[in-house]
């Protein structure tokens, strides 16, 4: 029997049975993100819970359509599916390593490259905010999302769903869940997803953000007394075009999207997990096995302008082997344990070519050498015989970690105190070739070209320990709760792979001079090469107390305040001048504070209403850059403000219209700061929705939009060759669709 859009908090408990709800079942299964958290540490921290009918009806189906729902939890919508940029707190990341964790059915994603992709049937996601580092640990600095799907051991029954939109965009999803005698469940999805694009590259007049995706998933289920054992199998393609970055003129004015050479995007996913439950008289042993595959490429006109300056390639091939083990023991109804392991193997390859065109040799390497040349002899000058070429970039990158941890927790009476440790340790190693050839001649003396190699090849490691601790405190009242935490977040350090064309770039002008036995000074980037290649690991201690209050059924209430202090930030910069690449750096000192409230009221029957607010003020404390002090300026790319309101009013009529549901939200976020200097910035702004959907029995029709207002506003700000950019928010969106549960 179909699980419907009713589907409530109340249901989501660590017992494994069958409940009914408004007479339909509901799947109430252990599952380790239940055996991690139930417990202090369940009423210690700041959550969101999205259910299946939240999810329907605010139109969730991705991570960017989260943005906002929570406090605090802001993804920007810009770039690829490969972007993924998580914000939560005034923490994230744009490149390498994400601060927010991802685990869909206790599979954690530890490439963020892979986090954007549609979730087949979501039953429930919950955001963990703040530190996670005890429990989940590897790069849940900032959080957690827990992604739960569909069990066909507990739902029965087949879903379609067919929408189009506008800039005809279409969706069409497709899910059966059958359960073979009491033990056995088998479940097939898939999914597909078009659309033309809604914004135009001037150059040529197409339409540039086009995709074409879509993925499925089989997941088998055996569960018989008190083991169960689970099978998911995922895949997910994608295939889209560029992104309409566009150009900042010298006034301020925002030019159109005006570019010359392809941009696209292309990515095949594919996992594999064995979840295996044993529930035991006093205990629960989790145990999670996964591997994962990408293969992704990226092309861009890194320049974004019609000039023929340079282009980037970049493929990554990477497997991923995890195993995690989570034993939960409770000997007796005053005290609670959790003990842990996990390990993971990372083999990552990485193919990253930028070719330079003929504007870019002339512009960007010619101009600088013949620039002191010409002071000494006017009549002279460097030549290239190559009209383009490349400078190759291949990285092989491993990395493995293994981590121990450990919580207790202890209740008397209201009180609960609890504790845990985790013991973190991660290698990484970069091995690095980086090569580019040309042909040069200087015409004052040689009269044929010449040859000229240069070379950036070498080994890096890097390794990390760290020790994790969190204590929590937690009192519990039939209608009140409230609870302080302390504990420490972390996020391994890395290899700046995306500057070595910068790195190369440098080199090859120093050769050059060198082979002419000339030397100038300011011959490339003012950034030491060797420390280029590496950043270092963030730290932060997160402070916090909460409470919920729910002196009804039909109120709830939840606060929390925060402060992080946190140590060696990474930031995302662009090196001073015409560079053309990006890289990571530590920030020295960094704060945030803030509050977050939520509140979800049912003030009649069949209405519901929430708000959802989010204040961060995170600030530079100590960050110099080498030219630059930011010192009390404001972390760039994370919004003070974020906040979501919502209703929904539902009319029960006949048996042949069994409801009419009306539903309209406004999600908002801003200040957002571009820069560390804080020069430019997005003011606050919000975006209205709403549908109309009509349940006929098993058929739903339904008519929605985005933006109603159309609302512009900008998603993202970046500087490349010196130029800056900025993308546009999408428009007015409206779309219809129709909905099948049999």
């Amino acid at each position: 029997m179909p699980i419907s859009s009713s589907v409530v908090s109340s249901v989501a408990t660590d017992t494994t049975h069958l409940e009914v709800v408004e007479d339909e079942f509901v799947e109430v299964v252990a599952t380790m993100s239940q055996i991690k958290q139930q417990g202090l540490f369940e009423n210690s921290v700041a959550a969101t819970n999205i259910f299946m009918q939240d999810a329907e009806r605010e139109k969730i189906d991705d991570m960017r359509s989260m943005s906002s729902y929570a406090p605090n939890f802001f993804v920007p919508d810009y770039g690829s599916r490969m972007t993924s940029s998580i914000y939560m707190r005034g923490m994230g990341a744009r490149i390498d390593q994400p601060a927010v964790g991802l685990y869909i059915d206790d599979v954690p994603v530890l490439n963020k490259n892979a986090f954007d992709f549609d979730v087949l049937d979501i039953r429930s996601i919950k955001l963990l905010r703040g530190p996670q580092s005890t429990l989940y640990g590897r790069n849940t600095m900032a959080g957690v999302m827990d992604v739960r799907t569909l069990s066909p051991i507990f739902y029965t029954g087949t879903r379609l769903a067919a929408e189009y939109a506008t800039a005809n965009s279409v969706k069409v999803n497709a899910s059966h869940y059958q359960r073979f005698g009491e033990h056995f469940g088998l479940s097939l999805g898939g999914y597909y997803r078009h659309t033309d694009g809604m914004f135009t590259n001037d150059y040529d007049g197409e339409l540039l953000d086009w995709e074409n995706g879509g993925g499925g998933r089989a997941k088998l289920e055996w569960h018989k007394d008190a083991l169960s054992l689970t099978n998911t199998f995922s895949v997910d393609a994608v295939n889209q075009g560029g992104w309409p970055y566009r150009l900042i003129g010298e006034d301020g004015e925002k030019l159109t999207t005006n570019y010359n050479d392809p941009s696209n995007y292309t990515r095949l996913s594919l996992s594999d997990a064995v979840r295996v439950v044993y529930m035991g008289e006093n205990y629960a042993l989790t145990s999670v096995t996964s591997w994962s595959y990408l293969d992704d490429c990226m092309t861009l006109d890194q320049d974004f302008t019609p000039r023929s300056m340079f282009t980037l390639q970049q493929a990554q091939r990477e497997h991923t082997l995890t195993e995690e083990v989570v034993v939960k023991y409770d000997p007796t109804q005053r005290y609670s344990a959790r003990f842990g392991a996990f390990g993971f193997y990372k083999q990552l390859n990485m193919s990253a070519p930028v070719r330079f065109k003929r504007d870019g040799i002339d512009d960007l390497i010619l101009a600088n050498a013949n620039k002191g040349i010409q002071m000494m002899f006017p009549d002279h000058a460097i030549l290239f015989e190559e009209d383009e070429f490349d400078i190759s970039s291949d990285f092989r990158n491993p990395t493995w970690g293994a981590a121990l941890y450990h919580t207790s927790e202890v209740k008397l009476g209201r009180w609960s105190f609890g504790a845990g440790v985790r013991f973190d340790y991660e290698s990484s190693t970069l091995n690095y070739n980086s090569n580019a050839l040309i042909h040069y001649r200087f015409t004052m003396t040689m009269p044929r070209f010449k040859e000229l190699k240069s070379t950036f090849v070498g080994k890096n490691r890097k390794s990390f320990f760290e020790v994790l601790p969190r204590v929590s405190v937690n009192y519990n009242a039939p209608q009140f709760n409230a609870y302080a935490t302390v504990s420490k977040g972390y996020k391994a350090g890395g290899f700046n792979t995306q500057i070595f064309s910068d790195i190369l770039q440098n080199r090859m002008m120093n050769d050059l001079m060198a082979d002419l036995g000339v030397y100038l000074d300011q011959t490339g980037p003012s950034y030491d090469t060797a420390e280029a290649t590496g950043y270092k690991p963030e730290h932060s201690w997160n402070y916090e107390v909460g409470a919920s209050y729910t002196p009804t059924p039909k109120f709830v209430a939840e606060l929390s305040l925060f402060y992080i202090d946190c140590r060696d930030q990474q930031l995302t910069v662009f090196p001073a001048g015409k560079s053309t690449g990006r890289m990571m750096t530590n920030a020295g000192r960094t704060r945030s504070y803030g509050v977050e409230a939520t509140i979800d009221w049912w003030p009649m029957k069949n209405l519901d209403l929430r708000a959802a607010y989010g204040y961060t003020n995170a600030r530079f404390l100590k960050y110099n850059d080498g030219n630059n002090d930011y010192r009390g300026r404001y972390v760039p790319y994370a919004p003070q403000h974020t906040l979501s309101l919502s209703g929904d009013y539902t009319w029960h009529i006949n048996r042949t219209l069994d409801r009419v549901r009306l539903h309209a939200d406004w999600r908002g976020a801003g200040r957002i700061y571009w820069d560390e200097a804080n020069r430019y910035s997005q003011p606050f702004y919000g975006l209205l929705g709403a549908s109309v959907a009509l349940d006929f029995n098993r058929l739903t029709v339904e008519v929605w939009g985005r933006n109603l207002t159309g609302t512009e506003y900008d998603t993202f700000y970046f500087v490349s060759v010196g130029n800056a950019f900025m993308q546009s928010g999408r428009p007015r969106q409206l779309g219809a669709k129709l909905s099948f549960d049999f």
